[in-house]
């Protein structure tokens, strides 16, 4: 009784379990609550086995939320064993469209999501909510391979699909990148290897046509386009606006400083993406001078290839000269002289493999700088 004084839900000469509490300084920002919330919050067990008792509304939600989500929330597992060995609704939406499940979001959540599961929650149950999550979607954005291992392991489906027609791994690649950090999240990753592996489609299409390998070039990320690619994605895919992963990456090569470039514009190109149309390389050029690398696997995947003046004219001076070795040799084979026989006989061999490069290559019997070179490894310069 003493603790339930404490806690402001003794009043008078018994207990009022029935009225309810404004909070200002609660944490969640909520306007009103229960004793049990309260108790839920703070991880008394006592207390709560006492409400219990005494009939209080287990299911109650005058702030949006039942003492099961807080429960969530606060990741106290004694909290939502006792809850739900007392009957509250475990597949109850709260007033921002989230059951309980949609709220295991951390490593820390893992055994609450268990017992979750356990008792029945529902794993392919939509949000109730503008973008109509499943939980894998939440497991997959927020970066927790543990709780994606957990769902399929207990039937959850790989590739349902919320409002817009994302799949899970879809919004794994999407949140692999750290926008405002620049970093990429190696949970992501091996979260994105897992629903591969479990066999989700790497070709599926979302509201605007768009396929994990947009996502994946949007990033500007190579290992998960590897991953992809090898996984049997088109590379030839194009959205609502007829626009390849290729030229997603075009669009987003300037803003990712912690990307590597070239290594996708390799992997597409020898997975038989389309080539950008010459008289438009000067967007090449526009997108990519501040890395010479890239320039060159894109430069190198024709034949030949004529400059023209809009090329000089879309790269700063101060790159110009930063980078002069490389862009006199660009400028010196691509202003009228021809390619070395070397060269030559790399995009024939290229013609004849096509999409097959990536796979054929390695396996043809020549000396491992050779099969770089086939593959568009950049050298620095041109020849």
């Amino acid at each position: 009784m003493e603790l339930l004084q404490r806690f402001g839900i003794f009043t008078g000469y018994k207990l009022n379990f029935g009225k309810r509490y404004w909070l200002p300084s609660y944490k969640l920002g909520s306007s009103w609550t229960t004793g049990l919330h309260l108790s839920v919050m703070l991880g008394n067990l006592e207390c709560i086995a006492v409400l219990l008792d005494h009939q209080a509304n287990i299911n109650y939600q005058p702030n949006g939320k039942a003492p099961l989500h807080v429960a969530i929330d606060v990741k106290n597992r004694d909290c939502v064993s006792l809850l739900l060995h007392h009957g509250a609704k475990i597949n109850c939406f709260s007033l921002s469209g989230h059951t309980p499940l949609h709220l295991c979001r951390t490593k820390e959540s893992i055994s609450c999501a268990k017992l979750l599961i356990w008792n029945g929650a529902n794993l392919n149950l939509q949000a109730n909510h503008d973008y109509k999550d499943t939980p894998m979607h939440i497991a997959a954005r927020f970066g927790v391979p543990e709780l994606v291992a957990l769902y399929v392991d207990h039937g959850a489906d790989i590739d349902s699909v919320n409002v817009y027609l994302e799949t899970p791994l879809i919004s794994a690649i999407y949140w692999t990148l750290n926008m405002k950090e620049q970093q990429y999240s190696t949970d992501h990753h091996l979260i994105c290897r897992m629903l591969i592996d479990y066999g989700a489609s790497v070709n599926a299409r979302d509201q605007d046509y768009k396929t994990p390998l947009h996502k994946a070039a949007w990033n500007c990320d190579h290992l998960l386009l590897q991953m992809l690619l090898e996984s049997g994605a088109q590379a030839g895919s194009m959205d609502v606006n007829g626009c390849a992963s290729l030229q997603y990456l075009l669009k987003v090569t300037p803003v990712r400083p912690a990307a590597e470039p070239e290594k996708c514009y390799q992997l597409l190109l020898n997975h038989g993406a389309a080539r950008v149309y010459p008289p438009h390389f000067h967007k090449v050029l526009q997108s990519c001078c501040t890395c010479p690398k890239a320039v060159e696997v894109m430069v190198n995947s024709y034949e030949s290839i004529q400059s023209t003046s809009k090329w000089r004219q879309v790269i700063p001076d101060h790159i110009l000269e930063q980078h002069w070795t490389f862009y006199k040799s660009l400028f010196d084979v691509c202003g009228g002289s021809a390619r070395s026989l070397m060269h030559l006989t790399r995009c024939t061999i290229r013609a004849v493999l096509r999409k097959r490069c990536h796979n054929a290559v390695p396996k043809l019997n020549l000396p491992p700088r050779l099969k770089k070179y086939l593959l568009l490894e950049p050298e620095g310069v041109f020849y």
